[in-house]
């Protein structure tokens, strides 16, 4: 490997990892340079394999060795050796995994290339969290989700947090993002989805007995809303059937999104 040893916090190499906990800098930073960022070696392992083309690793000191296996496919990538003070005064926290990698963003593909054969998909509307969405999208994956869908101001899946959170489920679940808020839910209704809004609302009827009597050949698209608020008015509106997880009398009505989104992720995969 390109083995590069520095001990300079400061050095104009390192800067693709400058401060990440600075969302501002790094939603900057990172859309300027087309990059994003894979924390830890099994999601630095995963971002590879999905094909996803290295700008260069950062490794501590301790864990210099971690990727010696890849020789081949680093081979012309820098591949950056810092002591583990450096290494937390670069990226603003401890660096236990002791593993980085900068990786170079590809184009998102369009809405039918994405939805072409999926027969199951998730659709987010504005969830901000990048944990959250992460997490869905780990859900999504293990379940057998068919691809997500996001909505145009829904948080970012290749921001460090949520490729960390998802354990690298970001880079194989097929995804896109609408561009339009507004009308995005009729292409979806006219390439045949039928669209399930998840809402705890008075009106909504439990999941199962929504998909009760769905064929193999169904599509469905099962919507997510903001962690707050949940879905929009409009979404509510505009969707086929407003759908819950049924609740246990127990004085409590909802999950939160990412555990609604697990259990919903599998009812719609075991109805077939």
């Amino acid at each position: 490997m390109n083995v590069i040893e520095i001990a300079d916090a400061a050095d104009a190499r390192l800067a693709d990892y400058l401060r990440l906990r600075d969302v501002n800098l790094r939603r900057s930073l990172e859309a300027e340079h087309g990059l994003f960022m894979a924390e830890g070696e099994k999601v630095v392992r995963r971002a590879l394999h999905a094909g996803y083309r290295p700008r260069s690793v950062l490794l501590t000191e301790r864990r210099r060795d971690l990727l010696s296996d890849l020789a081949g496919d680093l081979a012309a990538v820098p591949v950056y050796v810092v002591p583990e003070a450096v290494a937390e005064r670069l990226v603003g926290f401890d660096l236990h995994r002791g593993v980085l990698g900068s990786f170079h963003r590809t184009p998102l593909p369009d809405l039918d290339t994405v939805l072409a054969g999926a027969r199951r998909v998730v659709v987010l509307e504005d969830i901000v969290d990048h944990t959250n969405v992460g997490a869905i999208f780990r859900s999504a994956a293990g379940l057998g989700i068919d691809a997500v869908v996001l909505a145009p101001r829904c948080a970012d899946p290749l921001y460090r947090r949520a490729v960390r959170v998802s354990m690298g489920a970001v880079f194989t679940l097929p995804y896109t993002r609408l561009t339009d808020w507004y009308g995005g839910l009729s292409t979806l209704r006219d390439l045949g989805f039928r669209l399930l809004a998840l809402t705890p609302a008075p009106g909504s009827v439990p999941l199962a007995d929504a998909l009760a009597g769905a064929g193999p050949g169904d599509r469905h698209a099962l919507l997510l809303g903001t962690e707050g608020e949940g879905l929009s008015a409009r979404w509510l509106d505009q969707a086929d059937a407003r759908v819950r997880v049924p609740m246990a009398d127990r004085d409590v009505d909802s999950l939160n999104v990412t555990a609604a989104a697990a259990i919903a992720c599998y009812e719609l995969v075991r109805s077939g």
